[in-house]
C-alpha cells in the first residue's frame, strides 16, 4: 500500500471526526452572540492584510531581482504581483470598516502607485543604458576597430611596415581601453568611468599623431573618423553614468523608501486588527465553554485514533526517509568533492520514496560516470597543456567526456594546435637547435620529421644556402684550376716571346743564316699562334665563367629574396595571431568570470606568436647576411669578366702581330735584299708581343688571388658536401681541335720552306726554343 493511500484513509477517518466536530462547533457558534461574529470579521481582515502584505514582498523582491539581473521576466512577475496587490487593496478599502484602518489602506493604494512609477522609471533608464551601449559603445568601438586593422593591414600591404605597426599599437591601445569600458559597464563605478575617459584620451592622441604621419589619403580618412567616433564613444560612457546616478537617486531616495512604509503600514493594519482581536478575546472564550466538553470527547477520539496511525505510517515513512537522507547526503558529499565514491540508495520499497529512490539513484549513478569521464578529460587536457609549453604542438587532447562545452573547448584546442602545427612546426626546439647552428655558420643541421610550414621553410632556406655555398666553392675550385693554366700559358708566352727576341738578334748579327733560319723562325711563328691561340680559348672560358657565376649570384638573389618576402608573410601571420590573441582577450574580460580560463589560452597564443616573430626576424637577419655575400660575389665577378675582357683583346692583338710576323717571314724568303727591313719589323713586334705577356701574367695573378679568397671564404663555413666539392670539369675538346691547327699550319709551311733554295753554308743555326 503506496503512502498516499495510507494517508488518504488515516486523514478520511480523521476528516469524518473533524467533520462530526466542525459541526458541534458550527452549531454552538451560531448561538454565540454578535461579539463572536465581529471576532469573525477581523479574523478575516486580518488574513486579508496578510495576503497583501505577503504579495507586496513579492513586489518587492521583483524589483530586487530586477536591479540585479535586468531581466525583463522580473518586470512582468512585477506586473502579476502588482495586478494582485492592487485587487486585494481594492478587496480591503471594501471589507475593512474601521476609520483608522481604512485610512491605512488607502495611503498603502497610494504609495503602491507611486512605487510602481519609480519601478517603471528605473525601468525605463535601465534600457536607455543598453540601448547607449548597444548603439554607441559596441557599433562605435567595432567601427574604431575596424578602421585601425584596415589601416594596419593596407599600410602592410603597401610595404609601409613603420605605418602598419604604428596601426597595431594604437589598435592595442583601444583594446585595453574597451577592456576598461568592459569593467565600468560591469561595476558602475565612477572611477572606472574616468580611467575610460583617460584611456579614451590617450587612443585620440596616439590617433592624431598617426594620422599626421601617415600620407595614404584613404588611411587618413578612416583615422579621422575614428579619431571622430571617440567623441561620441566617450559622450556615450558619460551618458551611461548620469543614468546610473539618476537610477541610484531613484532606488535609494523613493523605491528604498516607499517599499519599507507600506510594509510597516501593513503591519500597522494587522496589529491593529490583532489588538483588537485580543480585546473580545475573553468574550469569545466564554461562548466556547459550554462546546468544550463535546469537542473534548470528540478530540479525544480524534487523538487516540491519530496517535494509532501517527505512530504506524510516520515511523515507516521516517525510516525509509532516514535511509532517503543518508543516500543523498552521500551522493551531496562526493559532489562536493568531500567522498571520492557515491553509492546507490538501499530502499527497494513500493511506495512513493522507492519510486524517488529509483529516480536518484539512476541520477546518482550518471553523475558518478560524468564526473569520472570529466576528471579524465582534464587530466588528460593538463597533459596536452604541459606538452606544448615545452615546445611540442604535435601533441592532441584524445579523452572525451559528455559535458558539450568541455568537448568544445576540446575541438577549439585541437584545431589551434593543428593550425600552430601546419604553418609554424611539430617542435619549436627543432628550429631553436637549427638556428643557434645557423648562427655558428654551420648549415649541415636540418629539422627533421616536422610538417610544418616554418620548419619547411627553414630547411627549403639551408638547402639553398648549402648549394650556394656548394656552387661558390665549386666554383672557386674551377677558377683556381683555370687561373693555373692561364699562369702556365702565360709563363710559356713570356718566355717564347723572349727567346724568339734574342734569336732575332742573333738573326741581326748574323744575315748570311737568314736563309737557314726562315723556315724555322715561321715554325716557331706557327707555334705561338697555337700557344696564343690555346691562351685565347683559356680567356674565353674564363670569361664564361665568371658570367656562369654572375648568373648564379642573379639566381641566389632571386631565391633570397622570395625567402625574405615569404619570411615577411610568417612575420605577419604572427603579427596578425597576436592581434586575434587581444581580441579574444577583450572577449574574455567582456565574459567577466567564465572567460578567465579564454583568457590564459589567448595569453599563451599571444606568447607563440610573439616567437615566431622573433624567430622571423632571426631567419631575415641570416638570409640578409647571404644577399650581402651574393652581392660580393657578384661584384667580383664582374671585374673577372672585365679582366678577361681585356686579355682576350691583348690577345687578339698578339695573333694579329704573329699573323703578320707570318706574312713578314714569307716575304724574306722572297728576297735577300727585304732580309734586314723583315728582321728589324720582326724584332720590334716581338718586344710588344713581350709586354703584352708581360701584362697577361699579371692579370692571370690577380685572377688566381681571386679565386683562393673563394676558396679560402667557402672554407671558412660548414656545409654539407663542403670536403666532396670539386671544380668543374671543363671542356677541352674545342681547345684540343685548335690546338692542332698550329700544328697542320707548321707542317704545309715546312713543305713549303722545303721547296725554296737553302743556304749552302755550314753555319751554325740558333733555333727558338718552345714548349
Amino acid at each position: 500500500m503506496t503512502i498516499k493511500k495510507k494517508l488518504i484513509t488515516s486523514f478520511s477517518v480523521i476528516s469524518v471526526l473533524v467533520a462530526i466536530l466542525a459541526i458541534f462547533s458550527i452549531f454552538s457558534i451560531n448561538k454565540s452572540a454578535d461579539g463572536f461574529s465581529n471576532y469573525r470579521e477581523m479574523a478575516r481582515d486580518s488574513v486579508l492584510a496578510g495576503q497583501v502584505q505577503s504579495n507586496m514582498l513579492m513586489v518587492r523582491m521583483n524589483v530586487k531581482d530586477f536591479l540585479t539581473t535586468k531581466s525583463q521576466a522580473d518586470v512582468d512577475q512585477f506586473n502579476d504581483y502588482y495586478e494582485k496587490t492592487s485587487k486585494l487593496i481594492e478587496k480591503a478599502k471594501k471589507e475593512i470598516q474601521n476609520p483608522t484602518r481604512a485610512s491605512m489602506v488607502k495611503q498603502i493604494s497610494e504609495n503602491l502607485d507611486q512605487y510602481k512609477a519609480n519601478f517603471y522609471e528605473v525601468v525605463e533608464l535601465t534600457k536607455q543604458r543598453d540601448k547607449i551601449k548597444s548603439e554607441n559603445l559596441d557599433i562605435n568601438g567595432e567601427r574604431i576597430e575596424e578602421n585601425l586593422s584596415y589601416v594596419m593591414n593596407t599600410a602592410a600591404d603597401d610595404g609601409d611596415y613603420q605605418a602598419s605597426i604604428a596601426a597595431a599599437k594604437t589598435l592595442r591601445e583601444l583594446l585595453i581601453a574597451r577592456v576598461y569600458t568592459a569593467e565600468f559597464l560591469s561595476s558602475n563605478a565612477k572611477k572606472d568611468m574616468d580611467r575610460v575617459i583617460k584611456e579614451f584620451n590617450g587612443l585620440q592622441k596616439s590617433l592624431v599623431t598617426l594620422n599626421k604621419e601617415i600620407q595614404n589619403p584613404t588611411r587618413t580618412q578612416k583615422l579621422t573618423e575614428s579619431i571622430q567616433l571617440i567623441d561620441t564613444y566617450q559622450n556615450g560612457v558619460v551618458s551611461i553614468q548620469k543614468i546610473i546616478t539618476n537610477n541610484t537617486n531613484i532606488i535609494d531616495n523613493k523605491l528604498n523608501i516607499l517599499g519599507p512604509e507600506v510594509a510597516k503600514i501593513v503591519s500597522d493594519v494587522r496589529d491593529s486588527i490583532q489588538k483588537d482581536q485580543d480585546t473580545i478575546g475573553p468574550e469569545v472564550a466564554l461562548l466556547n465553554d459550554s462546546t468544550i466538553f463535546m469537542a473534548t470527547i470528540i478530540s479525544i477520539i480524534i487523538i487516540l485514533i491519530s496517535v494509532v496511525l501517527g505512530i504506524k505510517i510516520p515511523r515507516d515513512v521516517a525510516s525509509l526517509l532516514e535511509k532517503f537522507q543518508k543516500g543523498l547526503d552521500g551522493f551531496f558529499k562526493y559532489l562536493n568533492k568531500e567522498t571520492d565514491h557515491a553509492d546507490t540508495i538501499a530502499i527497494d520499497s513500493k511506495d512513493e520514496i522507492g519510486m524517488m529512490t529509483k529516480v536518484v539513484n539512476k541520477n546518482i549513478i550518471e553523475t558518478r560516470e560524468l564526473i569520472e569521464a570529466d576528471k579524465l578529460f582534464l587530466d588528460d587536457v593538463a597533459r596536452v597543456v604541459a606538452e606544448v609549453g615545452q615546445g611540442r604542438f604535435n601533441k592532441r587532447i584524445e579523452k572525451s567526456t559528455p559535458s558539450q562545452n568541455l568537448m568544445e573547448l576540446k575541438k577549439i584546442f585541437n584545431n589551434m594546435l593543428e593550425v600552430t602545427t601546419t604553418n609554424v612546426c611539430e617542435d619549436i626546439n627543432k628550429i631553436n637547435r637549427v638556428l643557434e647552428s645557423f648562427a655558428k655558420l654551420d648549415f649541415r643541421d636540418r629539422v627533421e620529421n616536422d610538417v610544418g610550414g616554418v620548419a619547411k621553410g627553414l630547411n627549403h632556406l639551408a638547402g639553398i644556402i648549402n648549394q650556394m655555398l656548394v656552387d661558390n666553392k665549386s666554383n672557386g675550385l674551377s677558377l683556381d684550376q683555370s687561373s693555373n693554366i692561364l699562369l702556365k700559358n702565360v709563363d710559356t708566352l713570356n718566355q717564347n716571346s723572349n727567346e724568339a727576341a734574342a734569336a732575332l738578334e742573333e738573326t741581326a748579327a748574323a744575315l748570311e743564316q737568314i736563309t737557314s733560319n726562315i723556315a724555322s723562325n715561321t715554325n716557331n711563328i706557327v707555334e705561338m699562334a697555337k700557344i696564343a691561340n690555346d691562351v685565347t680559348n683559356s680567356a674565353t672560358q674564363g670569361e664564361d665563367l665568371a658570367n656562369s657565376t654572375t648568373k648564379a649570384m642573379d639566381e641566389i638573389n632571386e631565391e633570397v629574396t622570395s625567402i625574405s618576402e615569404a619570411i615577411s608573410v610568417i612575420d605577419q601571420i604572427a603579427f596578425q595571431t597576436n592581434i586575434l590573441s587581444l581580441n579574444a582577450a577583450v572577449e574574455a574580460a567582456t565574459a567577466g568570470e567564465a572567460g578567465k580560463g579564454f583568457a590564459v589560452v589567448a595569453q599563451e597564443v599571444r606568447n607563440l606568436a610573439s616567437r615566431s616573430a622573433e624567430a622571423a626576424n632571426e631567419i631575415k637577419a641570416l638570409v640578409e647576411n647571404a644577399t650581402t655575400k651574393s652581392n660580393n660575389g657578384k661584384k667580383i665577378s664582374d671585374k673577372m669578366i672585365q679582366g678577361y675582357t681585356q686579355l682576350n683583346e691583348n690577345i687578339s692583338r698578339t695573333i694579329n702581330l704573329i699573323k703578320d710576323v707570318e706574312a713578314s717571314s714569307k716575304e724574306q724568303q722572297q728576297g735577300i735584299e727585304q732580309i734586314n727591313d723583315a728582321v728589324n719589323q720582326l724584332d720590334q713586334q716581338t718586344q710588344q708581343n713581350a709586354m703584352i705577356a708581360s701584362q697577361t701574367h699579371d692579370v692571370a695573378v690577380q685572377t688566381d688571388a681571386i679565386a683562393k679568397l673563394v676558396v679560402e671564404d667557402a672554407d671558412k663555413k660548414q656545409f654539407q658536401g663542403k670536403d666532396q666539392v670539386k671544380a668543374r670539369v671543363l671542356d677541352t675538346k674545342q681547345t684540343k681541335t685548335e690546338q692542332e691547327k698550329p700544328k697542320i699550319a707548321k707542317n704545309e709551311h715546312k713543305e713549303s720552306s722545303a721547296k725554296k733554295p737553302t743556304s749552302t753554308k755550314n753555319e751554325k743555326i740558333t733555333p727558338i726554343k718552345s714548349n
